[in-house]
């Protein structure tokens, strides 16, 4: 007569989920103590985690109760068995390359004709809108300070205060919004 246990395995096998959560749920606190064991460079324990619950998924795929053994040791040691080809493939060190360098992203590639001509029309409005809606002033002002200059040269330059840069400056800022 078999029990419950054999009996979620079996079902389990055979595609039932409930009886494979159970299972999964049964093993899983095993399955996190041999996986904390296993954290080091190279192998989290979210990594060593998933390895042990694929050599649990394994388990139950080979599993033959005709041969004596049960299941929970079997269990085991697939999960063990998967956990330590983990830790070695990643003391191995062969994907270190991977791990540390820098990732490709698309930003660095050129705009193409869409973009290039939306940039356009965007520096366009951006220029009418300056043109517009600023002063004389106001325009010497955001143009020296776009080009760098501090708020006492600024001053210098267009015989104004400091404080008057300033001023521009936060009109130019509301202005612009």
């Amino acid at each position: 007569m078999k029990d419950e246990f054999s009996e979620q395995i079996e079902q389990a096998r055979r595609g039932d989920e409930q009886a494979l959560s159970a299972v999964l749920s049964r093993q899983m606190p095993q399955i996190r103590t041999l996986a904390a064991r296993a954290v080091g460079p190279g192998l989290d324990y979210d990594d060593a985690v998933q390895e042990g619950l694929i050599g649990l998924l394994s388990a139950l795929r080979t599993f033959r109760a005709e041969k004596g053994a049960v299941f929970s040791t079997y269990a085991n040691a697939c999960v063990q068995n998967a956990i330590a080809s983990a830790v070695r493939s990643a003391q191995r060190k062969k994907h270190a390359p991977l791990n540390t360098s820098v990732p490709y992203t698309e930003q660095e590639s050129t705009p193409g004709p869409e973009e290039l001509l939306l940039q356009s029309e965007r520096y366009n409005q951006t220029m009418q809108s300056i043109d517009t809606r600023l002063s004389a002033m106001e325009k010497q002002v955001l143009a020296l300070f776009l080009d760098g200059c501090s708020y006492s040269v600024i001053a210098k330059r267009l015989e104004i205060t400091e404080k008057a840069v300033d001023n521009a400056l936060q009109r130019v800022r509301l202005k612009l919004k």
